[in-house]
């Protein structure tokens, strides 16, 4: 080994700036006693937050204010799901990838291998944790300028193929595990409490009682729409981002949300039609007429349709729309009510001839979805990269457009306008499963149809016996998590 090699591999000093003579002081690795309390105290006060707002929560759906046995035992079960969360990954991944908690980072602590000076990995920081150190291990906090000092890194080295694998499984079966317990929290919660017996027997040995029609002909029709609608839209968004290498690109992009609202104002203007079953055929042309328009205008040119010109004849084309929209509302008050009440994006008062209607769209939409995914992957290398592995660029683009129109096109019909669904979701998937479309298309329909369904409970809970759109719900939840999320995430061109 060479004289630099010898050098390169010892420990660096810990030193702390130049003393009154020009030498650098070495830094104490010692930090005082008051800040390890303080991280731990801030660690303990995070796990215990979502812990005392589920217990609050779970202590106010008493019976004599309005809340039921089928209330209380979601919100036992999800309280206790976000505590484990919450502590798993900051008390495990953070600390044991970062050497970091959050109280530790507050308190400017890392904790690191004796041996190695690398992080503990998950396990071992939990392990070290829940035993108040005396396993996981030979282990050291420190003071994380000194840390920093002698060279400490976080973990970011990239998963291998079977770590990969195994988070991919692990990640799908929690996504179908939490999907199956909000569809059960989406028939227990409404404004009518009910019991768990009260459910079962709705569901399994109905008699005609009162809580038997708000089971089976309210609540689950209401479920099985947004579930369908939540899988249609997350697909959706996951192939619009992989067709345009857009991180910030949604359905809507298309044109399909512009084609879809004027088709209702007009078939409420001409026919006076009013309810959602009379006008979700003319909303699903609408959108499907506005793809083919938008795709034709993209494909004038040498170049034809391209990631650049979709997305810019989409916005010219549904900025014309949308104004044509809003002159027809201004004539008929009528239009107006409807146009408002579809607009504003909602399950409630669908039953299920209107997922009878658009099912046969999303079932043939998913179907080519998942038969164009493995070009998504090509697609994603550019366009004279994937030409020239073979791939037919015309064909692999025009059946995404297909699948992205049927599938987001009969959801705004079904549900109006759902804000950022499409837009989020991806992303969700694509820190779960990596870059390969194959996983992320199928996680994104997960992700939409769990995330739509709480937004809808959370609409019937917080302003309660009324309810609140889950338009209204995702817009205002899922604007703060994007920009949490740039934020965090560095979006880089797909």
């Amino acid at each position: 080994m060479s004289a630099a090699a010898d050098h390169a591999a010892l420990p660096r000093a810990r030193t702390s700036g130049p003393d009154h003579l020009g030498r650098q002081a070495p830094l104490d690795p010692r930090a005082p006693w008051w800040r390890h309390l303080s991280a731990h105290a801030i660690d303990a006060l995070i796990v215990a937050a979502p812990l005392t707002l589920g217990l609050l929560i779970i202590s106010s759906l008493s019976d004599q204010s309005g809340g039921g046995q089928a209330d209380r035992a979601v919100f036992a079960i999800f309280t206790a799901a976000a505590t484990l969360g919450l502590a798993w990954w900051n008390l495990g991944a953070r600390d044991g990838t970062r050497g970091q908690s959050l109280g530790k980072s507050a308190a400017l602590l890392i904790t690191r291998d004796t041996r190695t000076g690398r992080p503990l990995g998950p396990r071992r920081a939990l392990a070290r944790r829940l035993t108040l150190g005396r396993a996981g291990g030979p282990a050291e906090t420190l003071d994380e300028p000194a840390a920093l000092a002698e060279g400490f890194e976080p973990d970011q080295q990239a998963p291998t193929i079977a770590e990969l694998r195994r988070r991919r499984l692990l990640g799908l079966a929690a996504l179908a595990i939490t999907l199956v317990f909000m569809a059960f929290a989406s028939i227990a919660i409404g404004a009518r409490p009910l019991a768990l017996l009260e459910i079962q027997n709705a569901l399994l040995s109905p008699s005609g009682a009162d809580t038997d029609i708000i089971v089976r002909s309210l609540r689950v029709p209401r479920t099985l729409l947004a579930i369908t609608v939540g899988i249609a839209i997350g697909v959706a968004g996951a192939l619009i981002q992989g067709h345009t290498r857009n991180p910030l690109a949604d359905p809507g992009i298309l044109g399909v949300i512009p084609g879809a609202a004027f088709a209702v104002v007009l078939a409420v203007y001409l026919f006076r039609l009013g309810s959602p079953s009379e006008y979700v055929w003319f909303a699903f042309l609408g959108a499907f007429l506005t793809t083919i328009v938008v795709f034709g205008i993209a494909s004038i040119g040498k170049g034809g349709a391209s990631p650049l010109t979709l997305p810019l004849a989409g916005v010219a084309v549904g900025a014309f729309l949308t104004a044509m929209t809003n002159a027809v509302v201004l004539l008929d008050r009528a239009s107006l009510d409807a146009y408002r009440f579809w607009n504003v994006g909602s399950v409630a008062g669908r039953g299920l001839d209107v997922l009878l209607q658009v099912l046969p769209f999303i079932i043939v939409g998913l179907a080519i979805a998942r038969a164009s995914t493995p070009g998504l992957n090509l697609l994603s290398l550019g366009d004279d990269m994937a030409r020239s592995l073979g791939t037919n660029i015309a064909l692999t683009r025009v059946a995404g457009i297909l699948a992205i129109t049927l599938l987001a096109g009969a959801a705004t019909a079904a549900c109006g306008v759902i804000a950022f669904l499409g837009l989020v979701v991806p992303h969700i998937a694509r820190a779960i499963t990596g870059p390969d479309y194959k996983w992320i298309v199928p996680f994104s329909g997960l992700c939409g149809a769990i995330l739509i369904l709480s937004a809808d409970v959370l609409g019937r809970i917080v302003v309660r016996p009324s309810e609140l759109q889950l338009g209204i719900v995702l817009a205002l939840v899922g604007g703060p998590f994007f920009i949490a999320l740039v934020r965090r995430r560095k979006l880089v061109s797909l």
